[in-house]
């Protein structure tokens, strides 16, 4: 029995020392929340949801982790890059593709050991999540989505590998109504959270038909892969990058010519050959028909350098600026004509945009947008003077609770300085203080943390004053 005690002993001491020894730490681009910034999140979620519930627009959440068949070829060339994969359960190597393990070719061998990964976006799984529940849904559906994704990307300001997307679509519908709503959408929710923004439009025929004049409409993801990185590399960067990406001199001068044309007039001249394109400015011309029905308190423009790198967008594209931050784009979405095609249902049209929520939320820190009240998560706290008065005071605090008013009980009668510090740090606004003459007469001490004001009132009474 004593060898047995001896040994637990033992290996109980090795794995506290290795506990002294870990440093503590999350992976990078991740984040942990305190109490102050998660009220703050719930605030910008909740303001965000009740727009959406407002336009008409349905609750819906998706598994975390999707096949990666149903992930892979729906973001473009980059997109796929950033995807995080999840090995097999068990064994993984045992499948593993030998030659890929021996020459070290890593996306060979991810496709033998990994059938998994986590979602990159919320519009690829809903669109997998429309198919799969057709039959139960009715269209055109609209529908909202609230819930994080993750990418492999390197972590900087703004741009996390895990962060949430709030997200707003409808599929079944081709009607640019939509396009409209989604504008006021942007516009209602950012005028409700008092941040100023430019909600920038393009369209994606618009691009297409500059890459027919250009002669590379056969290069056109490669085109828009490009400009996609023009506020982050500059136009003398996207130059060089269409050049890395095969894309002849002349058709880069002729595409660096056309974006600087701002007014959707110069671009019915310059897309006169094309088609695509001119169908393009028809279709945006059509939403700004219809904005300028509604009344917005952001600007709403056309921007010819908006190109989104997703693959699946080809329509209307948004993207969402702030003003008054260095922050790039909170938000952005577009048109999608055939996503549900390749999970087997072809030929419905769906569109949406994303809120970029961690850069939302970076946004309102750095100009103070936040309301001051958020902190106040207690409405009262108890501070008892002695054993007696401490359970009295648990029996009054039932009752405030039952009247729906937020409270707590210090946990025991400790010095009265140390009692008020804590309800200091907690930012409470009221503190009830309970002894032995409380006890007796019934009449509690309700004390105003802000004014220091205090009063002799029944329990009944200090709920009432603290609900008014």
């Amino acid at each position: 029995m004593k060898g047995e005690e001896d040994f637990f002993t033992l290996h109980f001491s090795l794995f506290t020392l290795h506990l002294k020894k870990m440093k503590p730490s999350i992976p990078k681009g991740t984040r942990d929340f305190t109490p102050e910034q998660v009220r703050k999140r719930d605030y910008l979620f909740d303001t965000i949801r009740r727009v959406f519930v407002r336009y008409g627009y349905q609750p819906i959440e998706t598994s975390a982790l999707e096949n990666l068949s149903t992930l892979t070829g729906k973001y473009g060339e980059e997109g796929d890059k950033l995807l995080f994969k999840v090995l097999n359960n068990g064994d993984y190597l045992q499948k593993a593709d030998e030659e890929a393990l021996v020459s070290r070719d890593s996306a060979r061998l991810a496709a033998s050991i990994a059938k998994r990964g986590l979602r990159y976006d919320l519009t690829v799984p809903f669109a997998r999540f429309v198919v799969m529940n057709q039959h139960q849904l009715s269209f055109p559906f609209k529908r909202y989505q609230i819930q994080p994704v993750w990418r492999a990307d390197r972590p900087q300001k703004g741009r996390y590998q895990e962060f949430y997307q709030c997200d707003v679509d409808v599929v079944g519908s081709g009607s640019l109504m939509y396009e409209a709503e989604l504008a006021a959408i942007y516009d209602e929710v950012f005028a409700r959270l008092g941040l100023k923004v430019r909600i920038l439009l393009n369209n994606r025929k618009i691009l297409a038909g500059m890459a027919e004049v250009a002669g590379i409409a056969d290069r056109f993801m490669e085109m828009t892969i490009a400009i996609d990185k023009l506020d982050k590399i500059g136009m003398d960067g996207v130059r060089t990058e269409m050049a890395g990406r095969g894309i002849s001199e002349s058709s880069i001068s002729t595409i660096e010519k056309l974006l600087a044309n701002q007014s959707l007039e110069a671009w019915k001249k310059e897309l006169a050959g094309s088609e695509t394109g001119l169908k393009g400015v028809e279709e945006l011309e059509t939403v700004l028909t219809y904005l300028g029905e509604t009344t917005l308190t952001n600007e709403v423009v056309f921007e010819p350098t908006l190109a989104r790198g997703l693959s699946y967008y080809t329509g209307c594209i948004f993207e969402v600026q702030a003003l008054g931050a260095q922050m790039g784009s909170i938000g952005g979405g577009g048109r999608y004509d055939d996503l549900t095609g390749v999970f087997g249902m072809p030929g419905v049209s769906g569109v949406g945009v994303s809120f970029g929520a961690e850069r939302i939320y970076d946004v309102m820190e750095e100009l103070n947008l936040f309301p001051a009240n958020l902190s106040e998560d207690l409405a009262v706290l108890f501070i008892a003077f002695d054993e007696p008065s401490h359970r009295y005071a648990f029996r009054c605090l039932s009752q405030v609770r039952q009247a729906g008013i937020a409270a707590d009980l210090y946990p025991e009668p400790a010095k009265v300085g140390k009692q008020m510090k804590y309800a200091n740090d907690r930012k409470v606004p009221y503190v009830v203080l309970i002894g032995e003459s409380e006890m007796n007469s019934g009449n509690l001490t309700l004390k105003n943390m802000e004014s220091g004001e205090q009063q002799q009132l029944s329990l009944k009474e200090i709920v009432l004053n603290i609900k008014r």
